[in-house]
């Protein structure tokens, strides 16, 4: 056989191995569609990608660089292939109640409070019962529940790479309820939540997320100077703080869980949902965000700066694990737990959730929610 007989049969071998092969690969193709069809979510063409999760944002327009942020926001987004995302922006007749449901209808998979604990307290107010995950780029000066779910306090773009990239955990809400005088309260937030007028005295929730107080901690905000917070941060808080040290002592009625109520004296009662406070404080060290009870703390000192002092002492302690059981102490911290508390003040006194003040309050009631907030937090 000639060589060109050779060329002739080795095209005509090659061309058949090459029609062997090609019809392996689309055998292979056809099985790997329908592997991808098997699988697709449910509304999803098994032709395209799922769609990635729509965020929302709904942002408190005060607090600094909310504006470049922005921009940095959809910046980012792009750069990772989601949806535009939707950008809504506080009020001061609304500081976010409004916005995160809006957000919701509008079909977000998840929406993230831009600003600090008020901006918080008012997004989960709306998402609380819904099953929507709450997102945080903390911006304020506590930033509590952000410190307590370990979210970027100083990176507002890697604190949203967290909500984006992060798990969906279930957290306890609490409610704070006004049972006497509501008129006299001031709680933008509960009010924009409800369709009641403003001054009604009908009881309304006031939700918090970390920790409800009444006393020297509600004096101690409602003292905090707002230019002092702006340079110094939570500093502010401790300065305010100085000039209650002398204040008066609390006639407190307390019941937990239905149980007979109990006459206290004390300098501070807190209710927590956790526990861990600016300046690497823990006051209630056994709180945790999804127990499904809350923990009471009454704080109670004697003997001025001796008794103040010792308290101090108590704290650090507890914050490592350490409970000084000694009794008859001139500082103390006492420690209780309870789904639901019944709280009567002689005279009334200055209520706080989450760093708000509120106004003053006689009679109040505070309970619990479990898991009724999805949060977003790391891996």
């Amino acid at each position: 056989m000639s060589w060109v007989g050779w060329v002739a049969v080795s095209a005509g071998v090659l061309a058949l191995v090459a029609v062997a092969l090609g019809l392996w690969v689309y055998r292979q193709q056809g099985r790997l569609r329908a592997q991808v069809a098997a699988v697709a979510p449910a509304g999803t063409d098994a032709g395209q990608a799922p769609r990635g999760q729509l965020v929302a944002f709904v942002a408190n327009p005060s607090k600094p660089d909310v504006t470049s942020l922005r921009a940095a926001v959809r910046k980012a987004a792009s750069e990772q292939y989601l949806p535009e995302p939707l950008w809504f922006e506080t009020t001061v007749e609304d500081p976010g109640v409004g916005q995160a449901r809006e957000a919701v209808a509008a079909g977000a998979d998840l929406v993230v409070a831009v600003g600090g604990d008020g901006t918080v307290r008012a997004v989960a107010e709306a998402l609380a019962g819904t099953g929507v995950p709450m997102g945080l780029m903390p911006l304020g000066t506590g930033n509590l529940l952000a410190r307590n779910l370990d979210v970027p306090l100083n990176d507002p773009i890697g604190a949203m790479q967290l909500a984006v990239d992060g798990q969906d955990k279930r957290i306890d809400v609490g409610w704070l309820r006004v049972l006497r005088h509501e008129s006299e309260m001031d709680d933008d937030i509960a009010e924009a939540a409800d369709d009641e007028p403003a001054d009604t005295d009908e009881p309304r929730d006031h939700i918090f997320l970390v920790i409800a107080g009444l006393g020297f901690d509600a004096a101690m905000v409602a003292d905090a100077d707002d230019q002092l917070k702006a340079r110094m941060g939570w500093i502010a808080y401790f300065v305010a703080g100085v000039k209650h040290l002398h204040g008066r002592r609390l006639r407190v009625r307390l019941a937990l869980d239905g149980r007979p109520a109990q006459h206290v004296r004390l300098r501070s009662l807190l209710i927590g949902n956790c526990g861990r406070l600016p300046g690497g404080i823990t006051l209630l060290p056994d709180a945790v965000l999804d127990d499904g009870v809350l923990d009471v703390a009454v704080i109670d000192t004697r003997g001025g700066i001796a008794g103040w002092a010792q308290l101090l002492g108590e704290v650090v302690l507890q914050g490592v694990g350490v409970r000084n059981e000694l009794p008859n102490k001139i500082g103390r911290i006492d420690h209780a737990r309870a789904r639901e508390l019944h709280i009567e003040v002689a005279g009334g006194e200055h209520v706080q959730v989450d760093g708000d003040i509120v106004g003053r309050a006689r009679e109040l009631t505070a309970r619990v929610d479990p898991g009724a907030l999805v949060v977003r937090v790391a891996r």
